[in-house]
């Protein structure tokens, strides 16, 4: 090779096997390189026992997918670049023209969106049902019922639902559950296994956005699994929707799993601190917690996450909604938000700093029964007397008004 260039580009030299360190390296590629033909033609994509294609997993991929599965109880993992990009595969996967999804009416606010558009568009249907009632679940299960979601608690509005009655309605009518556990992370209870062993949802989908990467910085997405042909069938889904994430946010959410139960537990602390704080407070008509004794489905998050190993507090996130009282304009309450100066206004949760978002409920629910606005705090990692600082010099505004 008599070309510095060339000579640059196949350099012999490889550095020697065995570093380790506290952080996995990071391998980015898309094209990987074979020793031979045989090998080439030998490989499969579909289990980790080689490297095939950038989209098809690195070692760095490798790694987050049997730690999220760790996480979460499973057995195998598939990663997408976002929450609702796992919800998108376990649909496309699952379901056909002709069939049938039921869906939480406190769900998601996306997953719902792509089962009234793309899904409706390809001739598949769906239901909403009440998650908080098993037998209205149970009622809506028809023989064109492929999949049902289950999520905990409900998006924005908190409700913690029976999970275990939800899911074994589902397996007696031979059903796939597939369950959002977003909220839970894997820490406030396994989703695999919900009243006993092997009672729970067949797939556990996460928005590692969240607590899992923990710094606002990441969208990305997990499928976990225990059964294998499932698993497959999922990732074949995958493969051919090109799904991929990359290796630089795979390190971050790498990097932040060892903190993930240290990081859950001060959001829960310091949010129950708050909601216990803001339900004396003569501006809010109702605190939805499911760790607060009124809040809807608090018995059904006692049953399962908490453990009486941990002194029987449970796991319960950082995330709340207050509903104002109804003498407070939605304007006024918006006031309120944009006064607050350590929330920031912002979708999404699980990171460092504090978040507030209001909403128009009757504009999302068909059967909300509070007339007051409704706001949704995600607690950070500031200190708890700040956040109540905070809230209360943007309360006593809006009692002004």
């Amino acid at each position: 090779m008599s070309d510095p260039v060339t000579h640059l580009l196949h350099h012999p030299y490889q550095p020697p096997a065995g570093f380790a360190a506290p952080q996995p390296g990071v391998f980015k590629a898309s094209t990987v390189i074979f020793p031979n033909v045989a090998a080439m033609r030998a490989r499969d994509w579909k289990h980790k026992h080689g490297y095939t294609y950038g989209l098809h997993g690195t070692p760095t991929t490798f790694l987050l997918e049997e730690r999220i599965a760790a996480l979460e109880g499973g057995a195998q993992c598939v990663l997408v670049p976002s929450g609702l990009a796992a919800v998108a595969n376990v649909d496309l996967a699952l379901l056909k023209t002709g069939d049938e999804v039921l869906i939480p009416a406190n769900a998601y606010g996306p997953s719902k969106a792509l089962a009234e558009g793309e899904l409706a568009n390809w001739g598949i249907t769906h239901q909403l049902y009440d998650p908080m009632d098993p037998a209205d679940l149970a009622a809506r299960l028809g023989p064109r019922t492929r999949l049902v979601w289950l999520e905990a608690p409900g998006s924005v509005t908190m409700e913690f639902p029976p999970l275990a009655q939800l899911a074994h309605a589902c397996r007696q009518r031979g059903v796939t559950t597939a369950l959002d556990n977003t909220w839970g992370a894997g820490l406030a209870f396994n989703g695999f296994d919900l009243a006993t062993p092997g009672s729970g949802a067949d797939i556990v989908v996460q928005a590692l956005t969240k607590y899992p990467s923990g710094g606002g910085d990441v969208l990305m997405g997990s499928i976990v699994t225990r059964d294998e042909a499932l698993h497959l069938q999922l990732k074949l889904t995958h493969m051919r929707l090109g799904w991929g994430v990359g290796a630089n946010d795979a390190e971050a959410v790498l990097r932040s799993l060892p903190s993930i139960a240290l990081r859950y537990q001060a959001h829960d602390r310091a949010a129950r601190v708050l909601a216990r704080w803001l339900q004396a407070r003569p501006e809010v008509a109702r605190v939805l917690h499911p760790a607060l004794e009124g809040s809807p489905g608090h018995e059904h998050w006692r049953a399962l996450c908490t453990d009486p190993g941990q002194g029987g507090g449970g796991r319960a996130a950082g995330l709340f909604s207050v509903v104002f009282h109804e003498r407070y304009r939605m304007a006024q309450v918006d006031a309120f938000c944009d006064r607050l100066r350590l929330f920031k206004l912002g979708y999404s949760w699980g990171g460092p700093v504090s978040l507030v978002v209001p909403y128009d409920m009757p504009g999302m629910r068909r059967h909300w029964p509070h007339r007051g606005t409704l706001v949704r705090f995600s607690v950070g990692l500031e200190a708890a007397a700040d956040l109540q600082a905070d809230l209360a010099q943007a309360l006593d505004a809006l009692a002004k008004t």
